[in-house]
């Protein structure tokens, strides 16, 4: 018997992807969509790609609306999804894809976002290295887990092997993103508009001040269990969806490249949605697009005394959509690859 979903935010990019995804979930049933300034509308009037979920109306976004469902997945602007969740029973499986519960400082919070702190639900990237295994471990039976960030998870995914077998230092980390503008959800912003974006590259948040740069550091420590220090410049492209991450670090004294390769080749030698490229193949984040993978590539830059890795994903699956119903995957018991794929689409 399917269990019943609900997506609230299903009029916007992340929505969109989670209902394309849950609609080939064989076991789950999307019965409600929610948006805001859209209710009231067909869902295939906002979202007409997804034709098979034709039937479905857009309801407001209230818990009333998403009361009684198996499973909510939630895709909304930051500092909506905690107005929501305390309604729901706790027997409710909640997912998050905005940033609500993705921090464990309430001091981080503060300063990046700013509004009330809803606190840190199990944090939903599987393959996240810990100290005692990875992240999926905390992830089974979860009934609140919140997906990561997408820039976060393309560096994330990038450094945590380094850092969890030492073979890079954590205290000059610097990560620079070539993403697409898809990642910025669909409101009408003049610097997203196509005239603006067709042959043009852009960084933007410089500095230290994207909303991203704690939950990196979250991550990493959790990862390598030591502090560390990251620079991440995220620069717009015009490619509708998909990251490229290129990140780099100073490799530790005595480390060679044989140990860097090994590092990573034997975090990810069993995760599915993870592959690290053979010596001297780098991604593309055209071999990503609507699959569910990330995928490395590595290089030591001897005169340098750094270790550079290139990592490449869609932002709308495997950053944010993918994951969550990985995630739920986890929670619920169910095959960790239900529903996903590996296979991107091209050209």
């Amino acid at each position: 018997m399917s269990l019943s979903v609900a997506v609230a935010g299903a009029s916007g990019y992340a929505g969109g992807e989670l209902l394309r995804l849950l609609s080939a979930h064989p076991e789950f049933e999307v019965t409600t969509v929610t948006a805001n300034q859209n209710a009231g509308q067909p869902l295939i009037s906002i979202q007409p790609h997804l034709r098979s979920l034709a039937h479905l109306q857009l309801h407001p976004t209230d818990a009333a609306t998403l009361v009684g469902h198996d499973v909510v997945f939630l895709a909304l602007p930051h500092g909506k999804s905690g107005e929501v969740t305390a309604a729901l029973s706790t027997d409710t499986l909640i997912i998050d894809c905005g940033a609500d519960h993705r921090l464990e400082s309430e001091a981080d919070w503060a300063e990046f976002y700013g509004g009330e702190y809803f606190g840190a639900w199990s944090y939903g990237l599987p393959e996240l290295l810990t100290r005692t295994g990875t992240q999926r471990d905390s992830l089974r039976g979860a009934t609140r887990i919140a997906v990561p960030g997408c820039n976060v998870t393309a560096i994330t995914l990038a450094l945590a092997p380094g850092i969890h077998s030492g073979v890079i230092l954590g205290d000059d980390l610097v990560s620079v993103l070539a993403v697409g503008p898809s990642g910025a959800g669909k409101s009408l912003k003049t610097e997203l508009l196509g005239s603006e974006l067709m042959g043009s590259a852009n960084a933007y948040q410089v500095g230290g001040v994207h909303r991203h740069n704690p939950e990196i550091r979250q991550n990493l420590v959790t990862a390598g269990g030591v502090d560390v220090s990251i620079s991440f410049t995220p620069v717009l492209v015009p490619m509708s969806r998909g990251i490229l991450a290129t990140s780099t670090a100073k490799l530790a004294p005595g480390t060679t490249e044989s140990q860097v390769r090994d590092a990573w080749e034997s975090a990810y030698a069993d995760e599915p949605f993870v592959h690290v490229l053979p010596a001297g193949r780098f991604p593309r984040t055209a071999d990503t697009l609507g699959a569910n993978t990330a995928l490395i590539g590595l290089a030591v830059d001897e005169a340098a005394g750094r270790v550079v890795v290139v990592s490449a994903l869609d932002n709308l699956v495997k950053g944010t959509a993918g994951a969550a119903i990985q995630s739920a995957n986890i929670a619920l018991g169910f095959a960790e690859t239900t529903g996903l794929s590996v296979d991107g689409v091209a050209p």
